[in-house]
């Protein structure tokens, strides 16, 4: 797959960088351009990050960042069978645990959210640092969710990093999933207090926090370019109809002059001026907000 020259390989993990060092120089240098690739498209273009992934397993599938690249591509691609096998093999030669929380998360798109609270349980848990077992936290509540039980799943996020001020990597999803898992159960009330929360501390735009707040509070955007197009379809409309605004132009300014000023006409060509009152008539009912 081609390359774009400005990547160089330079670009990746320090760590990374060290664990390639044991392929030759020129096979080193193609697989980290190659995950350089994946990095780069795997929010955007999870294909096409699959497929630099592919490449460099093909080339270096001994080395542990690579079997893990190759997970997280196929994860985003949501190739769940394919990411697990791979998330297992990097842990296998790493003996890390860091990759727990996405194994469980690839039972659960597997259709085994049981496997994905059998995991939850595990003692690999307690070896987490503190972001993997908010992960973690996450995982088991969508699992409980994906057996309908709503009330589980709510009872699952309250924690202490929810119910804490301070902002960390984790909150503002943290947040989100406690105020979705309030959406669903109907509790609306609570659901928008903590869409506000998740809004409070996504600084980075991580969710739609904001967007299902203005939801909730019956707030519609409008796209500025539809009605940009519409603007212009009407200018044109009103251009070739050119000669009717004349006319209505000079209707409206005879309308207006003074009744003293005016010559009588004749009782039975008189005008009723509620003609115009009815035009002017608008519903104003449209666009109610929802409280």
């Amino acid at each position: 797959m081609p390359i774009p020259d400005d990547v160089t390989g330079e670009e990746i993990d320090k760590d990374v960088k060290q664990e390639l060092q044991s392929l030759p120089k020129g096979l080193a240098e193609d697989v980290s351009r190659n995950l350089v690739m994946v990095a780069r498209l795997i929010d955007e273009d999870p294909e096409g990050a699959y497929g630099y992934s592919r490449v460099a397993l093909r080339l270096a599938s001994r080395v542990a960042a690579v079997r893990e690249a190759a997970g997280f591509a196929a994860y985003a691609s949501q190739k769940y069978s394919e990411a697990l096998a791979e998330f297992r093999a990097a842990r296998r030669m790493t003996g890390n645990v860091d990759l727990w929380p996405v194994m469980a998360d690839c039972e659960r798109g597997l259709g085994r959210p049981e496997k994905a609270l059998d995991m939850a349980g595990a003692p690999e848990v307690q070896k987490l640092d503190k972001a993997g077992q908010v992960e973690m936290r996450l995982v088991a509540a969508g699992a409980r969710r994906d057996m309908d039980q709503l009330d589980a799943a709510i009872v699952t996020l309250q924690s202490p990093e929810l119910a804490s001020n301070s902002v960390q990597p984790w909150t503002a999803r943290l947040r989100y999933a406690y105020a979705d898992a309030l959406l669903a159960a109907g509790r609306e009330g609570e659901a928008r207090e903590w869409f506000a929360k998740a809004v409070e501390s996504d600084k980075d735009g991580s969710t739609d926090a904001s967007d299902r707040l203005a939801e909730l509070d019956g707030v519609e955007f409008v796209d500025a370019l539809v009605e940009d197009d519409d603007d212009s379809d009407h200018d044109s409309e009103s251009d070739s109809d050119g000669d009717v605004e004349v006319v209505n132009s000079e209707a409206l300014e005879a309308k207006s002059v003074p009744e003293a000023e005016a010559e009588p006409e004749p009782a039975e060509d008189s005008v009723d001026d509620d003609g115009l009152d009815d035009v002017d008539d608008v519903d104003g009912d449209e666009g109610d907000l929802k409280s």
